[in-house]
């Protein structure tokens, strides 16, 4: 009786391995993903623009049509799909491996070859950021309406933001390398967030100074009417790309691109 031709889906690990990092590790991610920036400065600022545009026309229609609870919670939802629209500056940066001239529409192109599994992520990314969403919208009965003392504020932003926060840190946990890790190998989206997961705890000192990181690029975007995040975005995209490749070893699958024999490690 003739043997399958290949026995590898067999013999893999359910879970990619990870290496361990230091603290100091997103600085680097930070630096390698500026270095990215100045490397492709054109599609760069390209989906850093459309990115802006696309957060004011969610703000504009959020104010417009909800209240300040629901309003939270969609710009809380651009932490969720934030991953998910970074799989375009990922592909950038493996151009920028392969010596190639960073092409946006190339990373389009190539961004496709692993759409289903993305697509299956962001199913999730959207029932969890509706969840979120109702659950803002439901902590706006702690708004103090006509009594502003300070105890009653603390105690709305302290309930929204421990929810938010949880609400965040499953995503984060979650989406932290699996996106980077299908955009690089052949793999399925459930061992890429099984395999996100376990750097992240493996990991947790060096991945709270990345989320912390995030958080404050985030909060430099709002305080600057977003225009901040036309360049922090794909900055944190690029270093996002470079974060997978110094934590997650992803060579016992097959590459969806061929990349230098160059490591990050």
């Amino acid at each position: 009786m003739a043997q399958p031709p290949n026995q590898e889906e067999d013999t893999r690990p359910f879970v990619a391995p990870c290496h361990t990092v230091d603290t100091r590790a997103p600085l680097r991610w930070l630096r390698k993903g500026w270095q990215d920036f100045r490397a492709a400065p054109g599609p760069s600022l390209v989906y850093g623009g459309i990115m802006v545009a696309i957060s004011y026309l969610i703000s504009a229609a959020t104010w417009w049509f909800g209240n300040m609870g629901l309003y939270l919670g969609l710009l809380s939802g651009f932490v969720f799909l934030g991953p998910l629209l970074a799989l375009n500056l990922y592909d950038i940066s493996i151009q920028l491996q392969q010596g190639r001239k960073p092409s946006l529409f190339e990373s389009l192109r190539q961004a496709r070859a692993c759409m289903g599994d993305a697509l299956t992520f962001t199913v999730i990314l959207v029932v969890v950021f509706l969840v979120w969403a109702r659950a803002a919208n439901l902590i706006y009965i702690f708004y103090p309406v006509n009594e502003w003392h300070l105890e009653n504020v603390l105690l709305f932003f302290g309930v929204g933001s421990s929810v938010g926060a949880l609400f965040c840190a499953i995503v984060f946990t979650a989406s932290a390398f699996s996106l980077p890790m299908i955009m690089d190998r052949k793999t399925d989206m459930v061992t890429g967030v099984i395999t996100s997961t376990n750097a992240v705890l493996r990991n947790k000192p060096a991945l709270f100074v990345w989320a912390c990181l995030i958080g404050v690029c985030l909060l430099v975007g709002l305080l600057t009417a977003y225009l901040a995040l036309v360049v922090l975005l794909p900055v944190l995209g690029y270093a996002t790309w470079h974060a997978y490749r110094e934590v997650i070893d992803a060579s016992e699958w097959e590459p969806r691109f061929t990349l230098p024999a160059e490591d990050a490690h």
